[in-house]
């Protein structure tokens, strides 16, 4: 019943800009993230937002350039990239968490995280 749900990803050039999206159903989370995985290395944290979108988080190797937000009545997420570099390439996993939070801690852990989408693809080229 619980499903996550991703789309936006793509093959872009160096220095350009890419969407993510992530629509959850099943049940209300208030907090959702993204995570991503390059090939060989371990899943990464890279930002999350609370359901009422007045805390979020981020990685030190995107803030700046990338920018979670959401719809709060949808339970959608989105994830506005920009200045992509070639090492962003990776695949992008949406995840929710039921449980009310705001710490920051639990935000960046994806241990506390008990929903997953299946992942969209994104490369950047040099």
């Amino acid at each position: 019943q619980v499903q996550l749900v991703e789309s936006g990803g793509g093959l872009v050039q160096a220095g350009g800009s890419l969407r993510l999206s992530c629509a959850a159903s099943g049940r209300t989370f208030y907090f959702m993230g993204w995570f991503r995985q390059a090939p060989g290395k371990d899943r990464e944290f890279v930002a999350a937002i609370t359901r009422s979108g007045d805390s979020s988080e981020y990685s030190d190797s995107v803030k700046g350039r990338f920018t979670i937000s959401g719809d709060n009545g949808k339970n959608t997420v989105y994830l506005q990239m920009n200045n992509l570099k070639p090492e962003d390439t990776a695949v992008y996993y949406c995840a929710a968490r039921g449980l009310y939070t705001t710490a920051a801690l639990v935000m960046r852990d994806p241990a506390r995280y008990g929903s997953w989408g299946q992942g969209t693809q994104v490369t950047v080229s040099s």
